[in-house]
């Protein structure tokens, strides 16, 4: 059985940007961003984690990740992070 994989939703503390990944390790993964490690992160440092969801394999964690960043919409971001689910996980 594979390790659980994590979605997770950073927003910048510097200028409340986000950011959407994956990963095994959501406190490992903040670390590596806050830390330099991301170019794509590293200027916007430091960041906090605002949203995590769970997934039992990393290709059903890929295959939200993408449907989040396919919506390119700031206020779907911030629905996500309210606690809301505008639209539904796919099925694993």
């Amino acid at each position: 059985m594979e390790q659980p994989w994590f979605v997770y939703i950073l927003q910048s503390e510097k200028d409340g940007s986000y950011y959407i990944g994956s990963t095994y390790d959501v406190t490992w993964r903040l670390w590596r961003h806050n830390d330099g490690w991301s170019p794509s992160t590293k200027g916007k440092r430091p960041w906090k984690v605002v949203h995590v969801e769970e997934y039992p394999s990393k290709h059903a964690a890929v295959v939200r990740e993408m449907a989040i960043k396919r919506m390119k919409s700031r206020k779907h971001i911030e629905q996500l992070v309210a606690g809301g689910r505008p639209d539904a996980a796919p099925k694993h």
